[in-house]
């Protein structure tokens, strides 16, 4: 296979939550510009189903799903669903990501906790435990957790959320081992701070957002969304192929300070 075409996703199916968010958003259109069949999960129905949308209207395929990923029944009601539209597996990414308080431990109750982890970390288990024998079955393929750069390095206020990005990198290394044999690879990707409506959670404007976290980066700026799809494509295809295991950081030189 060329260097260009082990990019390609032409024929395989894969699961997307998180896909009506910005980067997941990105990284379903780039899956389906690379021919695979999406099916874009997200808790926001009308999210998916915009993400869906896209993708059909420009000659893709793709499926919308609605689930909760904190949910047993529900994430495993939509990949029974992805695999029976599509007739076989691939690739799994799990973006899905709920919103954090600010606040160390002493501001954070059991619930609030227990709540950033069953969507961050649970989401992706759930997500891996029904996807897993529908990938094996297709002779193997790629899970990708999208963690973050907080996952290796902290912030002030964020325990929760740099406390689950991190389980995450540490899950992908256990499930890469776990899995090898199956022929399925699994990586995290982690991005910077990216210019997305999770922003607007910490910061009334977008513009605040760019002044305050772009100086972080060594790049001065805030990311893309579209700047995080070729790194999620290049995980999931065969131009990745001995790749598995590790944490791809895609944060504009965040942790390079």
């Amino acid at each position: 296979m060329g260097t260009l075409e082990s990019f390609l996703l032409t024929g395989k199916g894969a699961i997307v939550t998180g896909a009506g968010g910005g980067i997941g958003r990105a990284i379903c259109r780039a899956y389906a510009e690379a021919g695979a069949a999406v099916a874009c999960v997200d808790f926001d129905a009308a999210a998916a189903a915009a993400t869906a949308a896209e993708i059909t209207g420009a000659g893709g395929r793709a499926l919308a799903i609605a689930c909760d990923v904190a949910s047993d029944s529900a994430t495993r009601a939509a990949v029974e669903r992805a695999a029976a539209e599509f007739g076989a597996l691939h690739v799994l990414v799990n973006g899905a990501a709920g919103s954090d308080p600010s606040g160390s431990v002493l501001d954070y109750d059991l619930a609030a906790w227990n709540a950033v982890f069953a969507t961050n970390v649970g989401g992706a288990f759930l997500m891996s435990k029904w996807a897993i024998p529908h990938i094996a079955r297709a002779g193997g393929g790629s899970v990708i957790h999208i963690a973050s750069q907080m996952g290796s390095v902290g912030a002030p206020g964020r325990v929760a959320y740099c406390a689950s990005k991190g389980a995450l990198i540490q899950m992908a290394k256990v499930m890469a081992m776990d899995h090898a044999a199956q022929n399925i690879r699994v990586n995290t990707l982690s991005p910077g701070a990216v210019e997305t409506a999770r922003m607007l959670l910490r910061t009334a404007t977008m513009d605040e957002a760019r002044a305050r976290f772009g100086p972080k980066h060594v790049l001065g700026r805030l990311g893309l969304p579209r700047e995080l799809a070729p790194a999620a494509l290049f995980l999931a295809s065969d131009a990745s192929s001995f790749m598995t295991g590790a944490d791809l950081l895609v944060d504009g030189g965040y942790n390079a300070w």
